[in-house]
């Protein structure tokens, strides 16, 4: 997400992209909803050229081609700005409308349960929402009173799903006569060649989200779905010393000792990775599909994506939630914007610039990169392979990752006290069973 995410997939082009649409749709607020004018204030940390900033422009532009008199406004918030300050913003006069946020327990449900969220279930059910997301998309929609997802009321709505794969660079495979790997044991072995080669296998952002999420996915690979349902939703013990975890954690420390990982990268944020990517530094990034749309755009290397081999689960899940604040002042607006984005046009639109629409026309999605990716998310869904985000089950523990997953990066802690670590801060935050 990132997640977790997220995460913006491209931190440094976030201003140019709030530039671009505020230019496009006409600046400031003219007024409240009885004068001339009124305005949807929406905020998103979409990057302009990825699938979902593309997405959301051509949706901003429906939307006021349909609303006569009505102008967006949107302002450019980067993830991690909002993941810190959404409690605060949404608890005062300074709430938009319409706003993409984080799923997951730790940040819609924390909003939810702290009453900062509209309830959506009445407009879920009249405006057919609930009939256009599958169950496993739907999960991260639903939260009950004590903030837990999967169950209760609506109080976010996704328009796309999103999931983790390996991107590769195809050129630097070829240059290193490195096949594309099929199995775990092939993948380290390729990771073999490029360190004894001095190149730095893996692209890595410790400073957020990257980090953690190799590490979930090593535990992911020896894990089952009642494991990750004991971690995300709290239906049975989690217990950080059990085999999952504890292989995780020794084989991140070992990835370090090996040179898979630089131990450099403590300090690398995810948009610095991804550029590493991006300029042929890195032959490998393991992350997520809000990054297909950029490199579609920006690569100038032939590239390609596989799943994690040997592991029927990996991160993922619906997208980011459009949720609408308590306190907006424009919420059947808000409702309209989502209706738009959960078109055939725009879902249509998101598929084929690398996004993963939930709702798209499967035959009006022709290139053949977004091809792979939505058969891909298919193929997971088919074997109910999506496991969530790391950072997910109690508020905080995303800065606990970050912090406890450095130290491992930079060998100043040991496996065993790294877990530690996660089961105290795990246990304080999870509700009591």
């Amino acid at each position: 997400m990132l997640t977790a995410r997220r995460r913006t997939a491209a931190a440094g082009t976030v201003i140019l992209a709030g530039s671009l649409l505020l230019a496009a749709c006409g600046g400031g607020n003219d007024g409240g909803s009885d004068g001339n004018s009124t305005t949807l204030r929406l905020w998103h940390y979409e990057a302009p050229n990825s699938a979902m900033g593309i997405a959301w422009a051509e949706a901003i532009r429906e939307f006021e081609a349909t609303h006569p008199g009505v102008r967006v406004t949107y302002e450019e918030k980067a993830f991690e700005q909002i993941q810190k300050t959404a409690p605060m913003v949404l608890n005062s006069s300074d709430a938009p409308d319409l706003m993409e946020y984080n799923k997951g327990n730790a940040t819609a449900g924390l909003l939810s349960r702290q009453g900062l969220l509209t309830d959506l279930t009445p407009e879920a059910t009249e405006r057919g929402w609930d009939d256009k997301l599958g169950p496993g998309v739907r999960t991260t929609s639903l939260y009950d009173a004590n903030g837990v997802m999967g169950s209760g009321k609506w109080y976010g709505v996704p328009n796309y799903a999103e999931y983790t794969m390996v991107f590769y660079n195809k050129d630097l495979f070829a240059k290193y006569k490195v096949p594309e790997p099929r199995t775990f044991d092939e993948l380290t072995a390729a990771m073999d060649t490029f360190a004894e080669h001095d190149v730095t296998p893996l692209a890595n952002a410790g400073a957020e989200y990257l980090a953690q999420q190799y590490l979930y996915q090593l535990a992911l690979s020896k894990a089952d779905r009642s494991w990750v349902d004991a971690y995300e939703l709290y239906r049975g013990e989690t217990d950080f010393h059990d085999p999952a975890w504890t292989y995780a954690a020794q084989t991140f420390a070992d990835w370090v000792d090996k040179g898979y990982l630089a131990g450099t990268s403590s300090g690398t944020k995810a948009e610095e990775a991804g550029v590493s990517f991006l300029r042929g530094k890195a032959p490998i990034l393991f992350s997520g599909s809000w990054w297909y749309g950029r490199f579609q755009d920006e690569a100038a290397f032939d590239w390609g994506t596989f799943l994690w081999p040997g592991s029927d689960l990996t991160l993922g899940s619906g997208g980011n939630l459009w949720v609408v604040p308590q306190s907006a002042e424009n919420k059947e607006l808000a409702y309209d914007f989502i209706d738009i984005t959960l078109s055939k046009k725009i879902q249509n639109l998101l598929g084929n610039k690398g996004g993963v629409p939930v709702a798209a026309d499967p035959s009006a999605v022709t290139d053949p990169k977004a091809k792979k990716l939505i058969a891909d998310f298919n193929t997971l869904t088919a074997r109910d392979g999506l496991a969530f985000y790391p950072d997910w089950p109690v508020p905080g523990f995303y800065d606990v990752l970050v912090s406890e997953t450095q130290k491992l990066l930079t060998g100043s802690t040991e496996p065993d006290a790294y877990l530690d670590a996660l089961q105290e801060a795990y246990d304080k935050g999870a509700p009591e069973r």
